[in-house]
């Protein structure tokens, strides 16, 4: 039955690549200054690396080329209107991994002080209908994907009191229900998919619970949407109108112009890089604690921790002096990290983009995100300043390809399906650069974080943002895999290697260190702590013929499954020493010995 879904789901996604997008809306291309463009995930060209100029003004001359288009956005029927390449992806993993919260975007917002819930409400809606990517949901029509936008601005805000909960039991119920309200999942058939929820624990204290699938939103819209939920309850709370400017365009318009863009020659010179900088990529294997399951499950759990300041400063310096880009430089850490855990050269990262190079596209609510693969060779042993050059061409060679989507290249490449990971990487990393969500209300103390949705969409993630305090970061991994304690190592790891760079990048990356002081003294010490007493007179056959004596038959060696008592492992080295002696083997004589581990060895 399985096998049959997978060639009715293969069938279906043939007919969605297929969509006819001529003449569904009117471009002009604008090439865009290089000053005015930005390395994805880093820094602008003002505060680039001087050796990184030129490669910015190549980038600009070549990716910019699709940064500006005029559209005619026009009413189409639902028909005809497509998904984007991102949202088709999404929709096919949401028919195939139906009942997980995986794809589920929770956002928390703890209030305390006056909250007026008209203004709320009122400030919801008008983003609902502002963005019609909030107001959209998916169906098939013929064996595709669709988009179907309502009209109608409908929002269920839900409103929990707590209040007849006692006080000191009210903060544990409201977890519980942020994680319920986090982990519910959504029918991107029937919606809605964005949904909001208020816990009013008193009368100056709520928690404002807004879900959206991972369809219609990515991290960048969040600010926009806390952006723009910041403007309008100012407004409305004095009873002013929006003061926001229309949107140019919206989502689909985007999805047709993607299509469209996407075809021909444009396509085929982005594939034909990334078949190149792909071909043959090695599937990364981790140690882990528990064997990988035939079915990927997405469960996950995630680990905070920090990048102290001096050391982010630190990074920062070598970073500037070497040429590269903060991001370059702790992809290259993350890279060493993997090398030395796997022991494979080739490793492949995955690393998200925002993926809005138009100015239109800014200010929207919508899934543009794209994944670049970082794929370095790390063989030859080389420096981590050599490795730093090696990241750097790969980096470039990635954004100057970025506008082909992963979901074109996934079938473009067509690598082996493998229901229990991911395809062509299994690890993440990414540095976000989206702006800090900052979310200010009239009278309001307002306190963001993420819900947590249990889950993981890869076997790792790690997640990086500066901040004030240094650079914040998450490890988000596959519980089937691994154990939090796991995790708190790689942590530690992940610090000491970053340390060990920082202070040496001529270091060669084998020679980097990556055990803690803890670790070290454990390995170095504790765990060679193996002195004993024993009779200093006898030579050691003579205290194991003493043992033989005392257990004859007490277990001495064990190897794959079989065993050797004391009194057999004697009886055989007996056997050998006098076959040895009849081949003239006497004392201080040298014998060598080249077999395989097992218990002839011994």
């Amino acid at each position: 039955m399985i096998r049959a879904g997978c060639v009715a789901l293969a069938t279906m996604l043939k007919c969605f690549w297929q969509w006819p997008v001529s003449g569904l809306c009117s471009m002009k291309v604008i090439p865009i200054a290089a000053s005015e463009t930005e390395i994805p995930g880093d820094q602008t060209a003002a505060t680039l690396p001087e050796q990184m100029i030129p490669a910015q003004t190549m980038l600009a001359q070549k990716q910019k080329l699709v940064a500006e288009a005029e559209f005619a956005p026009q009413e189409l029927p639902d028909d005809i209107s497509p998904l984007s390449y991102a949202q088709q992806r999404l929709w096919f993993l949401d028919r195939w991994n139906a009942g997980s919260p995986v794809y589920n975007i929770p956002v928390v917002i703890r209030l305390t002080g006056k909250l007026d819930m008209g203004a709320l409400e009122g400030s919801l809606k008008e983003i609902l209908r502002r963005h019609e990517s909030l107001r959209t949901t998916f169906s098939e029509e013929q064996g595709r994907p669709i988009q179907r936008i309502s009209d109608e601005v409908r929002l269920d805000l839900r409103v929990i009191s707590l209040e007849q909960i006692a006080e000191e039991e009210r903060g544990a119920e409201a977890e519980r229900r942020i994680l319920e309200e986090s982990r519910r999942l959504f029918d991107l058939v029937q919606g809605p998919l964005f949904r909001a929820t208020v816990l009013r624990l008193s009368a100056d204290r709520h928690v404002v619970i807004l879900g959206m699938h991972h369809i219609v939103t990515d991290g960048w819209s969040l600010g926009v949407l806390l952006r723009e939920l910041g403007v309008l309850y100012a407004a409305f709370l004095k009873g002013e109108a929006s003061p926001l400017a229309p949107l140019p365009i919206q989502y689909k318009d985007f999805a047709i112009w993607q299509r469209q863009w996407l075809q021909g020659e444009e396509l085929e010179k982005g594939l034909e890089y990334w078949r190149e900088q792909l071909e043959g990529v090695a599937v990364l294997d981790l140690p882990a604690d528990r064997g990988r399951p035939a079915m990927q499950s997405y469960v996950g759990r995630r680990l905070r921790f920090t990048i102290p300041a001096q050391l982010t400063q630190g990074l920062k310096e070598m970073s500037r002096r070497e040429g590269v880009t903060l991001y370059m430089a702790l992809l290259a850490a993350f890279q060493v990290q993997l090398y030395r855990y796997s022991g494979e050269e080739d490793i492949a990262v995955g690393s998200p983009i925002a993926n809005r190079n138009r100015e239109e596209l800014g200010g929207l609510i919508g899934f543009f995100v794209n994944t670049l693969v970082m794929r370095t060779n790390l063989g030859g042993d080389p420096s981590f300043r050599e490795l730093l050059g090696r990241v750097r061409e790969v980096a470039l060679g990635a954004y100057g390809h970025q506008d082909v989507p992963f979901e074109k290249l996934v079938e473009e490449l067509k690598p082996e399906r493998d229901a229990s990971r991911n395809p062509l990487f299994q690890v993440v990393m990414v540095l976000q650069n989206a702006g800090e969500q900052v979310l200010r209300l009239p009278e309001l103390t307002v306190e963001i974080s993420s819900g947590d949705t249990g889950t993981a969409m890869f076997d790792l993630t790690l997640e990086l943002e500066e901040g004030a305090e240094g650079i914040g970061g998450n490890f988000e991994y596959n519980t089937d895999l691994y154990d939090r304690e796991t995790i708190e190592r790689m942590v530690g790891h992940f610090l000491r290697l970053l340390e060990g760079v920082v202070s040496d990048p001529g270091a060669k990356i084998s020679e980097v260190p990556l055990m803690t002081e803890a670790e070290r003294h454990q390995v170095l010490v504790e765990w060679n702590d193996t002195g004993r007493e024993y009779p200093r007179e006898k030579c050691v056959h003579e205290l194991f013929e003493a043992q033989v004596e005392r257990t004859p038959d007490a277990v001495a060696v064990v190897f794959d499954g079989e065993g050797l008592s004391y009194r057999e492992l004697n009886a055989r080295a007996n056997r050998l020493a006098h076959y040895l002696r009849k081949r003239g083997v006497g004392p201080e004589a040298l014998v060598g010995i080249c077999m395989e581990r097992s218990l002839e060895m011994v």
